[in-house]
């Protein structure tokens, strides 16, 4: 009988101890694992390029960026999308060589450049609608109210000379891209951002 009692003890303290280390493994798991998706940025992530995968708040110009970027590829410079357009702002091959950017997979990693590319293609739009800028902002067309910025950011998406069709139809000229966005959606989304930051230019240099 004391046998019996004396093995049952030991089996019982058994199965305590291996509860309490499968308990701890599980602990230190998921300690681990909380640790790995941390997307918290430390001080020196924030001063990073990182912090352009985020879009920003707020109507300024680092705003209005960040936004279309957001829209465009949610911020990812690396990406190319199923019709060859690259980077955070989804550059086509034809803009790129406007610039003199022809070595696409040295724009894709360099975000600098791309940085720099967005700013001169929104001053050759800006110039290219500098006309088209001063009769149509503050004018309400299919219900949205013109702004500068819509005008840049829908230049970004269709090309000046479609966003100029555009306003001197009154909105009756109809663009679509690839994947559904249109110019009216693009003035009505990016409208009220300050681009005054961006100077009307032919022939911007990077």
């Amino acid at each position: 009988m004391k046998k019996v009692i004396l093995i049952l003890g030991i089996t019982t303290l058994g199965i305590f101890i291996s509860g309490f280390s499968k308990e701890e493994k599980e602990v230190n798991y998921k300690l681990n694992f909380t640790k790995e998706v941390s997307f918290a940025p430390i001080e020196k992530e924030e001063e990073s390029h990182f912090n352009y995968n985020f879009p920003f708040t707020g109507n300024s110009f680092n705003g209005f960026k960040e936004a279309i970027a957001f829209k465009e590829s949610q911020g990812r410079y690396h990406i190319v999308n199923s019709i060859g357009y690259l980077g955070k702002y989804q550059f086509g091959k034809s803009t790129l060589k406007r610039f003199k950017i022809y070595n696409t997979q040295e724009f894709l990693n360099n975000p600098k450049l791309q940085e720099d590319a967005f700013i001169a293609l929104c001053s050759v739009n800006k110039w290219i609608l500098r006309k088209d800028i001063r009769r149509s902002v503050g004018k309400k067309i299919n219900g949205v109210v013109i702004t500068e910025s819509g005008i840049l950011a829908a230049a970004h998406l269709a090309g000046a000379g479609n966003v100029k069709k555009y306003l001197r139809s009154g909105g009756k000229y109809h663009f679509e891209d690839a994947y559904g966005s249109s110019i009216q959606h693009y003035l009505k989304q990016f409208a009220g951002f300050d681009t005054s930051f961006i100077k009307a230019n032919k022939k911007p240099v990077l």
